[in-house]
């Protein structure tokens, strides 16, 4: 089974989006996402390098998704 790789913040929003989370809250260089269905909540760090691997797996944590959506 493939490890987690690092992601850019983009393939992250997409992930989610496609999985039925909304955009919450957008301040600075953070996004808060929230799926009603789920009432998952998760932020993602929005900079223009890749979100490192301790950090995707919190995002995954949280968002209460399969780990296996982010892996490529």
């Amino acid at each position: 089974m493939p490890r987690l790789i690092p992601l850019k913040p983009r393939e992250i929003e997409a992930i989610l989006l496609e999985h039925g989370f909304v955009l919450n809250v957008s301040k600075s260089s953070h996004k808060q996402f929230f799926n009603p269905q789920s009432g998952a909540h998760t932020t993602v760090s929005y900079h223009s390098k890749e979100i490192p691997v301790g950090t995707l797996r919190s995002i995954v944590r949280q968002s209460q998704l399969p780990i296996d959506l982010f892996r490529k």
